[in-house]
């Protein structure tokens, strides 16, 4: 957890009589963050995306509170869709079909407990584990069930110019990330180090290139990782935050728990 953030609970480490007294406190909502394994260059964790849900939840905190809205954080789903990964060691990957299946029954199970909604956070953003994910919400329509991820126009504006690029595997934009969120995961030795790999993710999907290799990403990384700082990465972790705040807000919005207005 972050210096001074605001304490978000952990649904794994609380009692059952202290969850029921929150639910009986007013609208809870339970953040349910999800990362991948695959490697992150040489000096990133392969648990990076997952870090990553995590700090954007704990970053949500104090808007939601505003809000009368108490966060409860889900235990982290560590697996995902990685075929860009293919060729590392390190890329442990599910299927899109499983993935689907294995967050929609999550959901229910949350929703039967209790909560109010269920907000997916996802930072790992290959287009099928994004794509698996918003296939969840087939089965909840009316926003008891949400997805915040920055791969959705409205949220990769707000972000930096490198992350607008597609630079954006364990580049300067997700290392600042690292360095604000979990300091000690970032082998600095070894960011500093490396080079500008200048590959756009976003342009080789669009001309059919399948994997980091065949994208020229040969360490897995893409974008500036040496120029990364912990001052940007605070910056983008706020911005993160915001975007899980406000699809949470609007979603409980549209379900009837809240009154619309709330940006």
């Amino acid at each position: 957890m972050r210096l001074n953030a605001p304490t978000l609970p952990r649904l794994a480490a609380l009692t059952s009589p202290t969850l029921g007294a929150l639910l009986r406190g007013g609208p809870v909502v339970a953040l349910l963050p999800v990362g991948s394994v695959e490697p992150h260059g040489p000096h990133l964790p392969l648990g990076t995306d997952t870090v990553l849900s995590e700090a954007a939840a704990e970053a949500a905190v104090a808007a939601l509170r505003a809000r009368g809205v108490e966060p409860v954080l889900a235990p982290s789903v560590p697996f995902g869709v990685t075929d860009f990964a293919r060729g590392f060691p390190g890329a442990a990957g599910v299927t899109p079909e499983a993935l689907t299946a294995y967050v929609r029954a999550v959901a229910e199970g949350l929703l039967s407990a209790g909560f109010a909604q269920v907000c997916v956070i996802n930072n790992h953003l290959e287009p099928a584990h994004d794509g698996a994910l918003r296939a969840v919400l087939e089965a909840f329509p009316g926003g008891r069930v949400t997805v915040a991820c920055p791969l959705t126009r409205r949220w990769a504006r707000t972000l930096t110019e490198e992350f607008k690029r597609g630079e954006c595997h364990a580049g300067r934009y997700e290392t600042s990330l690292l360095l604000a969120a979990a300091p000690d995961t970032v082998d600095r030795a070894a960011q500093e180090a490396l080079p500008r790999v200048p590959v756009s993710l976003s342009e080789g999907i669009r001309a059919g290139l399948g994997t980091f290799l065949a994208m020229g990403m040969h360490r897995a990384y893409a974008g500036s990782p040496a120029e990364a700082t912990q001052a940007e990465g605070e910056e983008s972790l706020a911005r993160l935050g915001e975007m899980v705040a406000t699809e949470v807000l609007e979603g409980l919005a549209r379900c009837g728990v809240l009154q619309p207005g709330i940006t």
